[in-house]
């Protein structure tokens, strides 16, 4: 008896280990003397199962919104049955429906199984949506003091990581970050005043925010106000002054000692004697 496989050469009866190569039809010939009988068989070879890269990839990229598959082929036989459990996480595989959500994103295992054995691979699922939750900040504060500085910043979650683009009140004084995530105002006039509009784009959408910031010139009015009202204090004062060297001080004049030293308004306050006769000192008392 010889059989042989598609047309190769003949091979004898014998034993050696098998392998997936000698899967195929068969064609056995019995032959004696008296004649031959033929008969084709089919041999099938059965493996344990093994996950490669061309039917698994080992990486993922998902866009939100869209249908959540993920499928992952793999070679055995029997044909192995194939499933895929999120790491660290007891839920379910991701289904073919709801659609993809940033929730799915992760590291998925995959195992494929049938009666000879099992095989494993790991498979990164990277989801990628459109920029959300569009945030504006300003440092110090929406309400600036004129001639102080201020910077108005510019946040969004998004993958591929969103790009950014500024409508604002046209001004000399603005400075834009390298990322364009900020912008930067320098001695704030009345010209920075208004509506700051933050876009954040990427290839699957955009979204703005905005804040309005007011630029207050109190301040201003306020120092005006003070130096005013410290002119006056000082034209005050002067006034004070001079109504106290009016009333108060000494005065400048001519006095008639005789007159004075018998005056209830005057006392003496030492007498000498010279060769002029009395010399008197006096001091005036406040009218």
């Amino acid at each position: 008896t010889r059989c042989a496989r598609d047309g190769a050469a003949t091979r004898g009866r014998g034993s050696r280990a098998v392998s997936r190569a000698d899967a195929g039809r068969y064609l056995c010939r019995a032959t004696n003397k008296h004649g031959s009988a033929v008969r084709s068989v089919l041999v099938t070879v059965e493996y344990e199962p093994s996950i490669a890269e061309t039917g698994c990839p080992a990486r993922r990229l998902w866009v939100e919104g869209t249908p959540a598959e993920l499928a992952c082929a793999a070679s055995g036989n029997p044909p192995p049955r194939v499933t895929c459990d999120k790491l660290g996480d007891n839920q379910d595989p991701p289904p073919v429906s709801p659609n993809v959500t940033r929730a799915h994103a992760g590291t998925y295992q995959c195992r494929a199984t049938n009666t000879h054995g099992s095989a494993l691979r790991n498979v990164t699922v990277a989801v990628e949506y459109s920029p959300a939750a569009v945030t504006l900040r300003v440092v110090p504060s929406a309400n600036v003091s004129r001639g102080s500085s201020f910077s108005v910043e510019c946040r969004a979650e998004g993958l591929p990581p969103p790009t950014y683009g500024w409508a604002l009140p046209p001004a000399p004084n603005l400075r834009f970050a390298p990322d364009n995530r900020s912008v930067a105002v320098a001695a704030a006039a009345a010209a920075n005043r208004g509506l700051y509009t933050c876009t954040a784009s990427n290839r699957h959408g955009r979204r703005a925010g905005s804040v309005m910031v007011r630029v207050d010139e109190s301040r201003l009015a306020l120092v005006a106000s003070l130096g005013s009202l410290g002119a006056a204090a000082a034209l005050g004062a002067a006034a004070a002054g001079g109504y106290y060297l009016k009333t108060r001080a000494c005065k400048k004049g001519e006095y008639n000692v005789r007159d004075a030293e018998g005056s209830s308004d005057a006392a003496r306050l030492h007498r000498q004697r010279r060769e002029r006769g009395d010399v008197f000192g006096i001091q005036l008392s406040p009218p």
